[in-house]
């Protein structure tokens, strides 16, 4: 066997590689696969904006504990006293309990006891002092709904809005954790590709360049081989570029348990295929009713509370417009011995109301207009904002079929790319063609290999986003 056919049988078999693929690669790395569900695993659980989601859970609670202080029991106490020249003029003392209710009505019981050599007589109690209980009702403004009423219910849904507040920080931490998890396994099976293609490139030349010494084949050619080793060596080194980068990227979304940051080890490497199954990709296919999970979209959820609070405001602005008219009664009693209530008459109370209505009552109407049109300006955001999610939904799932069709498509070109390419480097080896040739049918090849990489990226980044316009990613 002569040196020329020796070096034919290496260089196809060196060819005959490119059937191996990335496995190829990826057995010389022997690194170890990070895989999308245990990425995402990772985000969900100590990404400092998971926890942040969470907060806005503990702020909506918050808020609710601090609007039902408005209706907790208050003690009060009132001392006031006078002296001068040595005389006492007035010693007045009141003090008890208030307790308002969710119906506007506010209970209270007290006791006081005034006394001084120039009391206003209109203070004068008992020796004993004088116990009171009592209710104050609102007739007008006030009674179906007043602001402490509105407050507590208002952020009531606060703490709804604060749930669906939480569903759409996640939502859009793992669209952009998955975006950059697609891109760096994008990033690296290009790498592989390039580095393959450089390493077979260059061993060709080698081989030609020995052949060439020989006198076997043209020195030109080994010219060509050379200028595609070069060639190949700069896809190499801008893939590494971009591979880098893809994975600074992927690493600010790694963190571990306490908020520290989580770094990439230098064996992990992403999968050299699409998830095929749903233990690999918790987002294997979109749901088929896009309406009934848009419906539950948490940004619409989240806009149509926030009408919720406005209505809760327009309503307070129509009690705004009625007179104000309160009713105040008290039971008066003065304890006598060990039994506070032997003198107990129900001849014995105070009384009292008041009256109060703006003559125009402007500032009331104005406060419901405004109600009025804050309500309508956000139903028309909620529809205009519900019509994009939409459209974005529809989009996206577009993207992802179409782009699973062109998977399929793509798949059968690229192998039969190969087989022209592999065809082409035998016919060369024969005398019935040119490394030129070669070559091109070898780029085609390369190219193509990257191509279908890309559409697989695009394919699984189109998922999630179809998924994320949903609102499915929390």
């Amino acid at each position: 066997m002569t040196l020329k056919n020796i070096t034919i049988i290496i260089l196809i078999g060196i060819c005959n590689l490119y059937s191996a693929g990335i496995a190829f690669s990826q057995s010389d790395t022997a690194g170890q696969e990070f895989s999308f569900k245990s990425y995402l695993e990772i985000v969900r659980k100590h990404h400092p904006i998971s926890k942040q989601a969470q907060i806005q859970v503990e702020i909506g609670d918050a808020e609710v504990l601090r609007a039902r202080g408005s209706f907790d029991p208050t003690l009060y106490t009132d001392i006031a006293q006078k002296y001068f020249k040595g005389d006492q003029y007035y010693h007045l003392m009141d003090g008890g309990l208030k307790i308002p209710t969710w119906f506007g009505v506010e209970l209270y019981a007290g006791y006081e006891n005034s006394r001084g050599e120039y009391l206003n007589p209109q203070n004068y109690d008992p020796a004993s002092g004088l116990a009171y209980a009592g209710i104050s009702v609102p007739l007008g403004q006030d009674l179906i709904l007043d602001k402490r009423r509105a407050q507590l219910r208002k952020a009531q849904v606060y703490q709804l809005m604060s749930e669906e507040e939480r569903r759409i920080i996640l939502n859009d931490l793992v669209l952009e954790a998955s975006e950059a998890y697609w891109k760096w396994f994008e990033s690296y099976n290009v790498l592989l590709a390039y580095q393959e293609a450089y390493d077979l490139s260059n061993q060709r030349f080698i081989a030609l360049k020995r052949s060439a010494e020989l006198g076997d084949i043209a020195e030109i050619d080994t010219l060509e081989a050379g200028i595609q080793v070069q060639n190949r060596n700069m896809s190499v080194q801008q893939a590494l570029l971009e591979y880098n980068n893809a994975k600074a990227l992927l690493s600010i979304y790694l963190w571990q348990e306490g908020t520290i940051p989580l770094e990439l080890g230098e064996r992990a490497i992403p999968p050299t295929k699409a998830p095929t199954t749903t233990e690999e990709s918790p987002y294997l296919v979109p749901p088929l009713d896009r309406s009934t999970a848009l419906s539950s979209h948490p940004e619409l959820k989240f806009s149509q509370l926030k009408i919720d609070q406005l209505n809760i405001e327009r309503r307070l602005a129509i009690e705004q417009l009625k007179p104000q008219i309160n009713l105040k009664y008290n039971a008066l009693n003065e304890p006598v011995g060990n039994n506070p209530f032997a003198q107990y008459s129900v001849k014995n109370y105070t009384w009292g109301a008041d009256f109060q209505m703006p003559i125009f009552v402007r500032s009331g109407r104005g406060q419901l207009k405004l109600a009025q049109l804050t309500i309508q300006d956000a139903t028309l955001g909620l529809e205009n904002k519900q019509a994009l999610l939409k459209m974005k939904a529809d989009q996206a799932n577009n993207e992802w079929s179409i782009t699973n069709q062109q998977i399929d498509i793509f798949t059968k070109t690229v192998n039969d790319l190969e087989r022209l390419f592999q065809a082409e480097n035998t016919r060369f080896f024969a005398g019935e063609s040119s490394i030129f040739m070669v070559n091109t049918r070898e780029t085609n090849f390369i190219s193509s290999k990257v191509k279908l990489i890309e559409l697989v990226s695009k394919n699984q980044r189109s998922l999630i986003k179809t998924y994320h316009s949903l609102g499915l990613l929390n």
